[in-house]
């Protein structure tokens, strides 16, 4: 996987608890925007860096007709998205 880093905006539905589960994204490309369906989260991980919180989703999706394994973060403090790896 390659780090990328880039921020993204996300479609998601939280539970009772605040926890967030991603459903779909979109993502800001040179040739316009993309949306990606996430189709499986294969883990679920809370990482802390910097004092900073953060939930890590290993997730499994099909992009231009290829079965893709990406990671995206999101950032507790400041309820941000980020793809991370792709």
């Amino acid at each position: 996987m390659k780090v990328i880093v880039k921020p993204i905006e996300m479609v998601a539905w939280f539970t009772k608890d605040g926890s967030p589960t991603p459903v779909r994204f979109r993502l800001e490309t040179p040739e316009g925007y993309t949306v990606i369906k996430i189709d499986k989260i294969l883990q679920k991980d809370i990482e802390k860096l910097a004092g900073n919180n953060t939930l890590v989703y290993k997730c499994q999706s099909l992009i231009n007709g290829l079965e893709r394994v990406f990671e995206i973060k999101y950032e507790l403090r400041t309820c941000k998205w980020v793809l991370f790896k792709i």
